[in-house]
């Protein structure tokens, strides 16, 4: 990151800053402390926070100030993969804002790239990690399903030094979702458990998208990735599970949308996920 790092004054701060967790800590205590998931976040470190847009004129800005508002460093990475609704034109201009202006806000960067041509949200995704330059890597969909203010949480394994890849899983804990579609509910437990039979891991949401790494991990995985659409999903599960990378996963909320409100999912995914389970779990 080429910015300044913020002032002593500005990081102490931060919620999760090292002044103010010793400060919860002295009046809570180390136990109360974990069990409220309240820890410090180095002032140095950069989260890279990878979104893949198609698509997302109507929620793009929204989900955008969700994400500058969460109290850690990032650097958020837009790959817009081809949409044709008016949201390449909404990142243009975000885009030319930045270079005109220049940003004041020591939290958060904007990078803006462009594919000519929808090839998929793995597509997008794999440009975005090779431009991605923060400590650890999180994907982030531009739809609002999925909460950024959970980001601390899901982060907190890796930071501690106990993961190297963290999962956000709708299906474990007690946070709320959304009730929507049974059968898509069964569609992912399916492909969820047959991933897990080849894996061997015990996964609860494979089809998440919340899915956090150490940067220098999904950097050696990105030249290998091939999946362009939804494939991802398993493929990425697959490689990660033959590195025997230390994995965690977490509760988060959900607030799902239908198709009518832009869910773009479909069952022909499912096959190919089907696919994608057997084919990378066995070879390259």
């Amino acid at each position: 990151m080429d910015d300044a790092p913020l002032s002593t004054a500005e990081s102490d701060a931060l919620p999760y800053s090292p002044k103010w967790f010793e400060s919860l800590r002295r009046q809570l205590g180390d136990v109360v402390c974990r069990h409220l998931g309240f820890y410090a976040i180095p002032p140095d470190l950069t989260l890279s926070v990878v979104i893949p847009v198609y698509n997302e004129r109507d929620s793009l800005l929204q989900l955008l100030d969700r994400v500058k508002a969460v109290p850690i460093r990032k650097e958020i990475v837009l790959v817009d993969d081809g949409s044709t609704d008016g949201t390449r034109d909404l990142l243009k201009e975000l885009e030319t804002q930045q270079q005109a202006t220049g940003s004041t806000d020591t939290l958060n960067t904007i990078q803006v790239f462009f594919h000519e041509k929808n090839a998929g949200k793995g597509a997008a995704l794999r440009t975005g990690f090779t431009k991605a330059t923060g400590d650890i890597v999180l994907i982030q969909d531009a739809d609002l399903e999925y909460d950024p203010a959970e980001y601390p949480r899901l982060i907190q394994p890796i930071i501690e030094g106990k993961a190297d890849v963290v999962y956000g899983s709708r299906f474990l804990g007690d946070y709320s979702h959304r009730v929507l579609y049974y059968w898509h509910y069964l569609g992912n437990q399916f492909l969820t458990m047959l991933s897990n039979c080849f894996t061997n891991l015990n996964l609860t949401d494979m089809e998440t998208c919340y899915k956090v790494f150490r940067r220098e991990i999904i950097q050696e995985i990105a030249p290998k990735l091939q999946q362009n659409r939804f494939g991802f999903e398993p493929e990425i599960t697959a490689r990660v599970a033959r590195k025997h990378y230390r994995i965690y996963e977490l509760s988060i909320s959900y607030s799902g949308r239908t198709y009518d409100q832009g869910k773009k999912i479909g069952w022909k995914d499912g096959i190919s996920a089907l696919w994608c389970i057997v084919r990378y779990s066995l070879a390259d």
